[in-house]
């Protein structure tokens, strides 16, 4: 059972009452810290503690949307943990389905071209966002679920957040996913584009990069059963495009803009629209079908936009509304 300020039965940490949630959309996976270099394409440069991880990056950027999210993880107790909490509270980010552990927190370091771009060296032994663990059903109210990244490579978490995935597909709730694939942290590329595959018939939208889809081996087949509803394409400086179920397809240019890099962009993108699609009423069962090119040239042009605000700061700091609106 879960309750205020107790354990679970299993010994595991205490969340707060679940109930409480009033967040329609619900971002799962890690949080972690990001060390980014100060100087780009300088191997010795000193790096800069920023809080990240795919997830994070997102829940916060919903927030910072004006969006009513709330971020579903397990979270160390360390300084960094508690530095990772407070960002999510300034962010307005419900984290009643926070799990807590004594673990550290997973560092990821960050080499940062000189034209922008970002690989990661992650350290994740033992950390404790890898001992997530199956939360009971989300409650009514929230209507969409957003995972990926590292969270569904590194076990035995990965487990757990599959699991959720599934359950809230299964009754209804609207799902994205983004592998955001990290082949450094993939053992077998084999096992993991065949899990990949299953997880396929429980998702609502699947946003990939480029990158992705090449490492994978291609897009979904459009048409089928099995396939995601949408498939949004990030395209870096040549924007966005997506293809639907229903072969509908539209696409936006990129956003000009100077890159200081490109760290949250694809996490930016997630949550831009996933706010756009609410303020549609497109998350709702089906309602994603309904939406017209024109729509979704809105919702896209919306996410460039957002994503370039990201991509002209350092690290991870995705834009507010106003920002946007300006």
């Amino acid at each position: 059972m879960y309750g205020d300020g107790l354990l679970y039965g299993d010994g595991l940490p205490p969340v707060r009452r679940m109930g409480y949630v009033r967040a329609v959309i619900v971002v799962a996976g890690e949080s972690l810290i990001d060390l980014v270099p100060r100087e780009n394409g300088s191997p010795l440069s000193p790096l800069l503690p920023r809080p990240g991880g795919g997830p994070y990056n997102t829940a916060v950027a919903l927030g910072r949307l004006g969006a009513g999210a709330a971020f579903c993880s397990r979270v160390s107790t360390d300084p960094f943990g508690e530095a990772l909490l407070d960002g999510l509270r300034t962010a307005g980010i419900d984290v009643s389905l926070v799990q807590r552990g004594p673990e550290p927190t997973t560092l990821a370091v960050a080499a940062v071209g000189a034209d922008g771009s970002a690989g990661y060296a992650f350290y994740a032994e033992g950390t404790a966002d890898r001992l997530f663990a199956l939360p009971p059903r989300l409650p009514d109210a929230v209507r969409a679920l957003a995972v990926g990244t590292c969270s569904l490579v590194l076990e035995p978490g990965a487990t757990a957040y599959e699991a959720l995935l599934r359950r809230e597909a299964d009754r209804g709730v609207f799902t994205l996913l983004d592998p955001n694939i990290r082949p450094g942290l993939i053992p077998d590329a084999d096992a993991y584009r065949a899990r990949f595959t299953r997880w396929l018939p429980s998702v609502s939208l699947l946003k990939v990069s480029e990158e992705d889809a090449a490492w994978l081996g291609g897009l979904p087949p459009a048409g089928t059963a099995a396939s995601p509803a949408a498939v949004v394409v990030t395209r870096g400086s040549r924007g966005l495009s997506v293809r639907t179920r229903a072969g509908l397809e539209a696409a936006v240019p990129g956003v000009a803009v100077r890159v200081a890099d490109t760290i949250g962009a694809g996490d930016t993108v997630n949550a831009a629209l996933l706010h756009a699609l609410e303020a549609r009423g497109a998350l709702a069962p089906g309602a994603l079908d309904a939406l017209d090119a024109d729509g979704w040239r809105e919702v896209l042009g919306f996410a460039a936009r957002a994503a370039a605000i990201t991509c002209s700061r350092t690290g991870a700091e995705p834009p507010y509304a106003r920002e946007l609106e300006a």
